[in-house]
């Protein structure tokens, strides 16, 4: 994986201006492009099973599970399948779509190979999700040439080593780079030149906007507002009286500036996986094998990222969907999955009863430093331990990353074998 931007909020970006005064969406020559993989974890799928091809296909779990469409093919999608739905509704509305559970670690790898294709266009890519980054390709053009011509055979490049879909939009600012590749879908690739932003969203509804969902939208519909023009002609002012602090932001948003800006090698705040069972469980080794296994992930990308964590937090949610969090924080940060596993097992058998039914839970890592502390982690491994687990990690996450998560793990995490 290459090391990879950050974004933050812009601070005091509110522009007091009105419409017809505001400045360009962006600065003068910037280039973003947005890549969107086409149907991300369909796509994959069909890498490893091509006869389903042509077929409504959904991935996220079977018809009658509980949880929902994480991707779902074009073809599904002409029956109103989409991603976040209940899987259960995805089947009433298409009964006889082919319905997959997930493989995240089959789509973080192929991830993780367009994430390397990405960082040969640009010093400056921003993976905003597993199937979705940012490049800055501004000052590239004596290397790439135009970025438009950039742009174009880097989508063309992502296809051929991969053989997945992907589209792109092309602008001044991330926000319209965004909405570009939406429009582009699928296989298609649209550039907004600079200057023509306003131009270029005025005719889209309010919810092609990214951060509008539908609270926003009906409470604009209230204010007569629809579409992207008609949000550009409210005042700042009457915006910021009727949403605070968000009126800002969607008034920046409607000319298609952007409120968030590129950190390079800025540090993640927080690594956290979760996972929610098909079925509630109260089966004591389910529950601390998934613990052991998202403690492994986690670890994996803190060591990813060369850093070391002072806190580690469990999360437990209940039939009932109470959710309760429990926290510990070490003396010296930490990177070892061994030390931090330690603490998770507490923390959970702390926090369970050893009855109730669980649906779901979490790890996460954070208070992150740059390095251990003079003493490192000492405090729960003595010096001789410590070099051996040091090494221990060293060599599975070379052999995750050359064969997959899934085929390296601890014990503790493997899944339970069935010797009746």
């Amino acid at each position: 994986m290459p090391k990879l931007a950050q974004y933050r909020a812009k601070q005091n970006a509110a522009p007091a201006v009105s419409p017809a005064a505001a400045s360009p969406a962006g600065p003068a020559n910037v280039s973003i492009l947005h890549v969107d993989m086409d149907a991300f974890f369909v796509s994959v799928e069909l890498l490893d099973r091509p006869e389903l091809r042509g077929l409504p296909v959904v991935v996220g779990g079977q018809a009658n599970q509980r949880g929902v469409v994480t991707s779902a093919s074009y073809e599904a999608r002409k029956f109103g399948v989409h991603s976040a739905m209940p899987l259960r509704t995805a089947g009433k509305l298409c009964p006889h779509a082919v319905f997959l559970d997930n493989r995240h670690e089959l789509y973080s790898q192929w991830s993780d190979r367009v994430a390397t294709i990405l960082a040969k266009y640009s010093p400056v890519v921003e993976m905003a999700s597993i199937d979705e980054a940012y490049l800055d390709l501004t000052g590239t053009e004596r290397l790439l040439g135009p970025p438009l011509a950039a742009a174009d055979r880097l989508l063309r490049d992502i296809t051929k080593k991969t053989g997945l879909p992907c589209s792109g939009g092309l602008a001044s600012t991330r926000l319209v780079a965004k909405v570009a590749s939406d429009q582009a879908k699928p296989r298609g690739l649209v550039w907004v030149p600079q200057g023509s932003e306003e131009g270029f969203l005025a005719p889209l509804s309010v919810r092609k906007i990214p951060g509008i969902g539908r609270v926003t939208e009906s409470a604009l519909a209230s204010m007569g507002i629809q579409n992207v023009a008609q949000l550009a002609a409210v005042p700042c002012e009457r915006l910021e009286e009727t949403f605070g602090r968000w009126g800002t932001a969607l008034y920046r948003k409607a000319r298609g500036q952007d409120t968030y800006e590129f950190v390079v090698d800025a540090e993640p705040k927080s690594i956290s996986h979760n996972c929610t069972f098909g079925s509630d469980t109260a089966d004591r080794e389910m529950l601390e094998s998934t613990l052991s296994l998202l403690t492994q992930k986690a670890g994996k990308r803190l060591r990813d990222a060369g850093l070391f964590c002072r806190t580690v937090t469990v999360t437990l949610r209940f039939t009932n969907f109470q959710t309760i969090t429990r926290s510990h924080t070490f003396a010296n940060p930490a990177d070892l999955d061994a030390v931090i596993l330690a603490a998770v097992r507490e923390l959970f058998r702390g926090a369970w009863n050893g009855s109730a039914k669980l649906r779901l839970v979490g790890v996460a890592l954070s208070s992150f430093h740059a390095s251990s502390s003079a003493t490192g982690q000492l405090e729960l491994l003595d010096a001789g331990r410590r070099e051996k687990l040091e090494r221990l990690a060293q060599a599975a996450d070379r052999l995750r990353d050359r064969f997959g998560f899934a085929k390296i793990q601890l014990g503790g995490s493997l899944p339970r074998r069935d010797d009746s």
